[in-house]
């Protein structure tokens, strides 16, 4: 009984919309059949690329390094700090350092802990020695201002340089 219901139900509302008076529309169709089209751009040129042999008899292989490079591939590669690959990664080595925000200190048993807000809002509680952001940053200190830290960066050479940087209280760095 309720599906007849809404069954001659929908066929009055349809019958309501149904409007005989389509000059308007017939009009601006009309209109624009009658516009002049709009011309369509050339096709670009496509200039032929010129064409090289490599005959590799006596030249090197343009895909390894030169010697004087791989040298200093080499010394740059075996010399200076490296981050550990067996060190399991810490919860806010994940993050990027300059998302991360110092909101406090806390000295606990004659130890100063930091207190470093992750974007999400956690907050976690950190001390000299633990790692965080994404360069292998170590925290080397903490006072009640700063988390001061030693990040590890690749010098384009297969080494890493020690760059400093810190965390201020209530900044992202």
């Amino acid at each position: 009984m309720r599906k007849g219901c809404y069954i001659v139900l929908a066929v009055f509302l349809l019958a309501g919309c149904e409007n005989h008076d389509m000059h308007d529309l017939e009009n601006y169709v009309a209109e624009v059949k009658a516009r002049p089209p709009t011309p369509i751009d050339p096709i670009p040129q496509i200039t032929q690329a010129e064409t090289f042999l490599y005959i590799g008899d006596d030249r090197r292989d343009p895909f390894e390094p030169t010697k004087e490079i791989a040298d200093v591939l080499q010394e740059s590669t075996e010399e200076g700090p490296r981050p550990d690959p067996n060190r399991r990664k810490e919860e806010l080595e994940f993050f990027p350092l300059d998302s991360l925000k110092m909101v406090g200190t806390m000295n606990r048993k004659g130890t100063m802990w930091g207190l470093v807000q992750t974007p999400d809002g956690t907050i976690h509680r950190v001390r000299v020695g633990n790692h965080l952001g994404q360069n292998y940053g170590r925290i080397t200190s903490i006072d009640e201002e700063h988390i001061n830290l030693v990040e590890l960066i690749p010098n384009g050479r297969g080494g890493y340089l020690e760059r400093q940087a810190s965390l201020a209280l209530g900044e992202r760095s």
